[in-house]
Parts: C-alpha cells; structure tokens; sequence
C-alpha cells in the first residue's frame, strides 16, 4: 500500500481555500443569501478562478481569461477582507447585496465565455514536397568520327620499252588510314563475337560506305 507523502504546499493551499470558503460564505449569508445558497457562492467564485487560470496555461495570449481571473479573485479577496471587522455583517450596505445578488450571473457568463472561447484556427497544410526527378542516365560518349580518306590514285605505268607486248595493268596500291583500319577492327570483333566468323569484304564495304578497293585492302590487312 503507498504510504501518503505530506506535502506542506498542499496543506497551506487546503488551509486557504478553506477560510477563503469560509468568508465567501459568511459575506454571502451577511447579503441576505441563506441556507444552500450561501454555500454556493465560494463554489461559484473558486470554479471561476480554475476555469480563468486553466484557459490562461493553455493559451499564451488570452486577455478574456486574465479579466476573469481577475474579477473572481477580486471577488475572494474582497469577501476576506470584509469579513474581517471592516464590514458590519450585521448591516450590510445595499450595493454589496446588489453585488452579492448579480454574482451568479455575472459567473455564469463567465464560465460560458471560457469554456467556450474561440480556439485558433488550424494551421493550413504544408505544401506537398516535390517529387524528385526521375534519375537521368548519364549520356554515353558518341563514337570518334571516322574520317574515311581516299588516297590518291597513283598514275598508271607506261609499257617497258623493251617488250613487243604490252604489259597488263597493275592494280593501283590502296593506302588503308591507321584511324579507318582501327574502326574496321572493331567492326571486324563484333561481328566475329556476333556470327563466329570473320567478316568479308562486301559487309564491311556496306559498314563503312568505302569503295570496293579500298574495302578489299582493309579487309586484307584485317586477315
């Protein structure tokens, strides 16, 4: 069983609340209010003061909650010090009765107003986030441009004097370029990887848009 720890703050606050329910409720009875009703009234002014003091830690800037606050605690403070031989309780003026009389309304609004203050209006919604771009696949690098280079034609030779017969012509010397016959090499490895044989002169005349001779003599050097 939890053994019940005294806190002294709350014996002092149980201490204060009693006597000031005590005044409330002598200035109450003093004003012409009996029986029940003068035990309502210190009910009436402590709720009020909850109510003021709650709406004033859940909102930062409340002056309707302060004003009440105030008013309540006016209300108690000013029935302990009445009670305290500064008033005749015997004879009490007309306009504290007329007070003592309108509190219950003039609390009753006050309840109302606090319970049922406006609250702030709800933040609007965050704007949606962006959806990122789909990624963008890195640009693969063109291939080197193959500048096909035609090489002379070399001048035909003139017959040997010596011989009766004239001599047949020679097939002119094609000069392949170093860039052209790399290019011709790779085109010649992926179709070799692609077909398993090498490639003849009439694909790679077609690949490389060259003349026949010069397909010819690149595809010589290729053997």
């Amino acid at each position: 069983m939890p053994r019940i720890r005294i806190d002294a703050v709350l014996v002092q606050a149980v201490i204060a609340g009693a006597l000031s329910f005590a005044h409330l409720h002598d200035l109450a009875e003093a004003a012409g209010q009996d029986g029940w009703k003068a035990w309502a009234y210190p009910i009436s002014v402590d709720l009020l003061l909850v109510a003021a003091w709650r709406r004033m830690r859940t909102t930062a800037d409340n002056r309707a909650a302060w004003a009440w606050f105030v008013i309540a605690l006016a209300a108690s403070l000013g029935a302990n010090v009445a009670t305290a031989g500064l008033l005749d309780l015997n004879d009490v003026p007309a306009w504290l009765r007329i007070l003592v009389a309108g509190w219950p309304a003039l609390a009753f609004l006050g309840g109302t107003l606090l319970v049922h203050a406006p609250t702030a209006a709800p933040e609007a919604d965050p704007k949606p986030a962006p959806v990122p771009a789909p990624p963008v696949a890195p640009a693969t690098e063109p291939d080197a441009d193959v500048t096909v280079e035609r090489a002379p034609e070399p001048a035909p030779e003139l017959p040997a004097a010596s011989s009766g017969e004239p001599a047949p012509p020679s097939a002119p010397a094609v000069t392949v370029p170093p860039a052209l016959l790399d290019h011709a090499r790779k085109l010649s490895d992926v179709h070799e990887a692609a077909t398993g044989a090498r490639i003849d002169s009439a694909t790679l005349r077609a690949r490389l848009g060259v003349p026949a001779p010069l397909a010819d003599a690149i595809t010589t050097q290729l053997a």
